[in-house]
């Protein structure tokens, strides 16, 4: 599986970015992709949010609801929506792949569940 996430920069802290995660070798039927990200210097947050194979979203109970997942299954890509920025979310963020949506679902939640597979990052930085 590979992952390619794309749409980071430098944003105004209110503004708004869309990142997106074009998928490819995909296989399975039970399957989800997502998102995570890591602040300069900090540990790796657990998972934002995810989007299952049947199209279910699912987001992290501290996930800000400023954040919004979604997918077109069409081009195989998923993107994350975030509306007014903080300096708090500056981070790179990754798309990921769990091959199995129970296993995504408990990465919300849980550590130990980390995904199968995750693309480069995209950097995210809100500044003034």
């Amino acid at each position: 599986v590979q992952l390619q996430a794309s749409g980071g920069g430098l944003v105004q802290p209110g503004g708004s970015l869309r990142l997106s995660c074009a998928a490819s070798g995909i296989t399975s039927d039970d399957y989800a992709l997502g998102w995570f990200r890591q602040a300069p210097g900090k540990e790796r947050e657990g998972t934002l949010c995810i989007s299952s194979s049947a199209g279910s979203t699912y987001y992290a109970d501290n996930m800000e609801t400023r954040f919004t997942i979604s997918r077109d299954n069409a081009k195989n890509t998923v993107y994350l929506q975030m509306n007014s920025l903080k300096a708090d979310d500056t981070a790179v963020y990754y798309c990921a792949y769990w091959n199995s949506v129970g296993r995504a679902v408990r990465s919300l939640r849980y550590t130990g569940y980390e995904a199968n597979y995750w693309g480069q990052g995209t950097l995210v930085t809100v500044s003034s």
